[in-house]
């Protein structure tokens, strides 16, 4: 109680000692929570974009179609994966109205709304019924939508499509959201608008029996084996090669491996920028030892006294080691309620979930009550050396 009382005596200066620790910790929680925050974003986006499903395609994009069903049979048997569905692909243009739009047509059927994560803002997908009878139906994003007709909801229109180098007449049965999709996510920098077609009316009117890519969703990425230490993505290449030699061209690419990069990015900027923050706590644990050590020349008198009463060395040091440490815990418990409040705020008005990784924020208050007692350390040492004698002289 003493030492707190100490620290009262000169509140000018002790809250500047405060706010200099506040100021190095609220800038880590700050780093961490954008860290947090940012890791939080990649995955959710990841996970709307079909992070579990892989595609099975030709290194060369120019290159014939060659898959067949035989390798969507051999991929479902392999051990961890959920469903395979064949995907057929053309550069084309979609009529609505007066516009002529460039886009890309795929051809699909009814898992694609598990394999790509396609979701319908309005109507419906393609079914296993659109698929069997080679039904004149489409299904187009919503970014088509507004552009032919000004608004999203087109459930019933026409879109004249253009394939097999002919214009040819679909009813719109569904609009989908735009960008959200794995497919979206490798070509929207491309072209940005799809179309989704029954991929066996896709196969009529362009007179194509080869699949272009196999869209894969896996059980688990996360946790899946498909043998010992061996995960199904690398099973899936290993059994493309096998099946097509080792030159086919073909290879596996998925949204998983973009994730751990991300993430991995984002967590080192985030330990580097974190690093950075915590020379403030440095600079701020010098203002702590210029601060005791203002205190030791203004208490010289106070400590010849109780020297000469009996205090041991021990005992004034004891003082003034705990008085720059709850200097230091103050600062850091303020900083932190600061950080912790404006990343709040902050979260509620960018609309994300409010998730924190507490251990940085807990090693940052952590190091600067260290540093806190580390730095009060020579202040203390120099307290407790002083004689009674020239101390009570002051």
């Amino acid at each position: 109680m003493r030492s707190i009382g100490n620290i009262f005596r000169a509140k000018t200066r002790s809250a500047l000692t405060i706010s200099a620790i506040a100021v190095g910790v609220f800038a880590v929680v700050l780093i961490s929570a954008a860290g947090t925050a940012g890791r939080e974003q990649v995955t959710k986006t990841l996970e709307t974009m079909g992070i579990n499903s892989i595609l099975v395609q030709h290194e060369n994009a120019l290159a014939p179609p060659s898959l067949n069903q035989d390798d969507i049979t051999a991929i479902t048997r392999i051990s961890g994966v959920d469903k395979a569905m064949p995907l057929m692909a053309s550069i084309n243009k979609t009529k609505l109205l007066n516009e002529n739009i460039n886009c890309f047509t795929w051809g699909v059927n009814a898992n694609a709304r598990e394999i790509i994560s396609l979701e319908a803002l309005h109507g419906r997908l393609i079914t296993t019924e659109d698929t069997a009878a080679k039904k004149m139906v489409c299904v187009i994003d919503e970014d088509i939508a507004v552009s032919g007709y000004g608004r999203s909801n087109v459930i019933g229109k026409n879109a004249r499509i253009l394939l097999g180098g002919a214009y040819h007449d679909f009813e719109i049965v569904g609009v989908a959201k735009s960008g959200i999709s794995s497919l979206q996510s490798a070509l929207s920098g491309i072209i940005p608008n799809f179309v989704y077609v029954p991929i066996s009316t896709m196969q009529m009117l362009t007179g194509r029996n080869a699949y272009d890519k196999i869209a894969v969703l896996i059980t688990d990425p996360s946790t899946v084996q498909a043998s010992a230490d061996v995960s199904v993505i690398d099973s899936i290449s290993s059994t493309i090669k096998q099946k097509r030699g080792a030159n086919s061209g073909l290879i596996v690419s998925n949204l998983l491996q973009q994730k751990k990069n991300l993430e991995s990015i984002l967590s080192t900027i985030t330990i580097v920028l974190s690093l950075i923050a915590g020379i403030s706590l440095l600079v701020s644990g010098l203002t702590v030892m210029t601060t005791m050590l203002v205190s030791v020349n203004e208490r010289k008198r106070e400590i010849g006294i109780k020297k000469s009463i009996g205090a041991k060395d021990i005992d004034i040091a004891r003082e003034f080691i705990i008085e720059s440490v709850v200097i230091s815990a103050m600062g850091s418990g303020i900083g932190a309620a600061l950080g912790l409040g404006v990343t709040a705020a902050g979260f509620f008005i960018l609309g994300f979930d409010f998730a924190l990784d507490p251990t940085p924020i807990l090693s940052a208050i952590g190091f600067a009550i260290c540093l806190g007692g580390i730095f009060g350390a020579y202040p203390a040492i120099k307290a407790a050396k002083l004689a009674p004698v020239e101390a009570l002289r002051q």
